[in-house]
């Protein structure tokens, strides 16, 4: 597998275009616009790449430590791109942010408020003041 580390943070910062190892099938792909972490395995005799994010939002320590995740994928004998999408699929179908759960419980609730909750004293403030700043938050 070859030595592992062996890119420096200031390498990073000053890479010219080309490939970089850092070792360990962790891969800088810097272009002139911009660089991209990349984790080279194989699966089954098969050579994959897997994005790890840009250089720019990932540093190298959390390079190494993706990478390291996703090679105990790799040892496991499976493909680390498809449980990555998988583990997306899942979040984004429990939508667990705090303008939903506000949502599900005001319509939980819906039934025992005067006039079904239609006069929005309950819902409309939680939309006007609350959710702009902490609907995204995940709770």
């Amino acid at each position: 597998m070859g030595a592992l580390h062996r890119l420096k943070a200031k390498q990073v910062e000053h890479a010219e275009p080309g490939m970089h190892c850092d070792g360990g099938g962790l891969w800088l792909r810097q272009r002139q616009d911009g660089g991209q972490w990349i984790l080279r395995f194989s699966l089954y005799g098969n050579r994959h790449e897997m994005g790890l994010g840009s250089k720019s939002t990932v540093s190298l320590a959390e390079a190494r430590q993706e990478a390291d995740k996703w090679r105990s994928v790799v040892r496991q004998n499976k493909n680390p791109i498809k449980e990555r999408d998988k583990l997306r699929r899942e979040a984004a179908r429990s939508d667990t942010t705090f303008s939903a759960i506000a949502r599900a419980a005001f319509e939980a609730k819906k039934a025992e408020l005067k006039g079904d909750g239609t006069a929005g004293r309950w819902m409309s403030p939680l939309e006007h003041h609350v959710f702009p700043r902490l609907g995204k938050i995940p709770v």
